[in-house]
């Protein structure tokens, strides 16, 4: 885990996407790029062999941005650089940025020619004839009302119609929804509808959702997390309908353009595991958000 930036921490503007942070002295200009979501390529996963995480340090006074960047405010090139630049040659002004430490503030250039490979992605899914065969389904029902003679509880009641309508045996609610069964039931004046998961090869049917009255519609999310590119689609549990689809580039190609590249970053790096965890994450939580955008979808209808 980074430890929280400090107020006196150098300040590090990268352009052209503005985006900005204070990073303790000694920082990799990689790390700073990595944290703050800049792409910056590389391929071999901050060795300083591939040369593709080249970035410029803008000189001078920007006052709009409260920034002195200065070619002094990083370290000097250490045997690595100078012996990349030695066989393959560096631009002027050009510097390798997983070998180049933050040592003051600094507006950071990324070089339009290396993110070439910064990827816009959108992946449509193809229409097929499946058959639909979903753990998840919408039961409803209409419960008894209590009954001072019949002393049974709004969750006992619950069990009863659902097993009585749709023959749901071994039933057992999520924790979360124990304490909302009441008020459920009495905002939908004794109707409501079940979500119920249950596996073919098991006998328990488990409520995993509960709203009030007719509930006609959930979704489920389908992602698959590639080396290169995320996909995912928001797809209808009853009618299989694909509502919405978006996909991104893996923000784990910023470690390493292939996989041996990000174990050989994990390996050199003691918070590179939790850095590519989290990268991740953010990216399909962001899709999360796309899609159901995109959908008119709210994430609490997505079940799957």
């Amino acid at each position: 885990m980074n430890p929280p930036p400090n107020i006196t921490d150098p300040l590090v503007l990268f352009m052209p996407s503005g985006k900005r942070g204070r990073f303790p002295v000694g920082t990799p200009v990689l790390d700073a790029a990595r944290q703050l979501g800049v792409y910056v390529e590389s391929v071999c996963g901050g060795r300083a062999t591939c040369g593709r995480c080249q970035i410029e340090v803008q000189e001078g006074n920007f006052a709009k941005h409260k920034i002195v960047s200065s070619n002094e405010h990083i370290s000097p090139k250490g045997a690595k650089e100078e012996r990349y630049e030695r066989v393959r040659g560096l631009p002027e002004r050009r510097r390798l940025s997983c070998s180049t430490q933050i040592l003051g503030d600094l507006v950071i250039d990324v070089p339009q020619d290396t993110v070439i490979n910064a990827q816009t992605i959108r992946k449509d899914a193809d229409t097929r004839v499946i058959a639909r065969d979903t753990a998840i389904r919408m039961c409803y029902v209409e419960i008894e009302e209590p009954d001072m003679h019949k002393p049974l509880g709004d969750l006992d009641r619950l069990k009863i119609a659902l097993m009585k309508d749709w023959g749901l045996k071994n039933l057992e609610f999520d924790f979360y929804l124990m304490p909302q069964v009441q008020g459920i039931l009495r905002k939908g004046n004794w109707t409501a509808t079940a979500a119920i998961h249950k596996d073919a090869d098991s006998d328990i049917a488990r409520v995993i959702a509960l709203w009030p009255g007719l509930k006609n519609e959930a979704y489920g999310l389908a992602c698959d997390i590639g080396s290169t590119t995320i996909a995912m689609h928001l797809v209808s549990l009853l009618s299989g309908r694909v509502a919405a689809s978006s996909g991104t580039s893996n923000p784990q190609i910023r470690f390493g353009e292939d996989l041996m590249s990000r174990v050989s970053y994990v390996m050199m790096n003691p918070d590179g595991r939790e850095g590519m965890t989290v990268a991740v994450r953010e990216a399909v939580s962001g899709l999360v958000d796309k899609v159901c955008a995109e959908g008119n979808v709210q994430r609490n209808d997505i079940l799957d």
